[in-house]
């Protein structure tokens, strides 16, 4: 699973990320919305952990408008603030929340993995079996 880390400033993106890889997960970094298009555009991420802070004061109308962001789950970030504790106008698109204090490598891998597995398509099983014969084609 690759996350891109998007922050106010390259050392808490490369926080996150750091914290994100203990839990298995590749990372990449980025500072701001635009770097993050950028980055996005290059790694194709599974999952965006981003700054709770970046999300809740910024526009994010670039973000909602680009082909990689707008279609990937989004995951609140933050040092400081609970999920209990967000804006209910600022979770508005947002998959989940790590409060990273309080939150160990199980709890991060699962609210990546739930996130990451809400945004792909999950054939059922035997769905798509061929059964490895073939019907005789007649013509009428």
């Amino acid at each position: 699973m690759v996350v891109l880390c998007v922050a106010r400033h390259l050392y808490l993106a490369q926080h996150f990320a750091r914290v994100l890889e203990q839990a298995g997960a590749a990372t990449r970094s980025a500072v701001g919305l635009a770097e993050a298009r950028q980055v996005a555009a290059d790694c194709a991420p599974d999952v965006v952990a981003a700054d709770y802070d970046l999300l809740a004061t910024l526009s994010l109308s670039d973000w909602e408008q680009d082909d990689i962001l707008s279609r990937r789950p989004v995951i609140a970030v933050s040092l400081t603030r609970r999920p209990g504790e967000s804006n209910v106008l600022d979770v508005n698109g947002i998959a989940g929340c790590l409060y990273l204090p309080e939150v160990g490598v199980p709890g991060v891998l699962r609210v990546l993995e739930a996130a990451a597995a809400g945004s792909s398509v999950r054939v059922p099983h035997g769905a798509l079996a061929w059964p490895g014969r073939t019907q005789p084609h007649t013509t009428s």
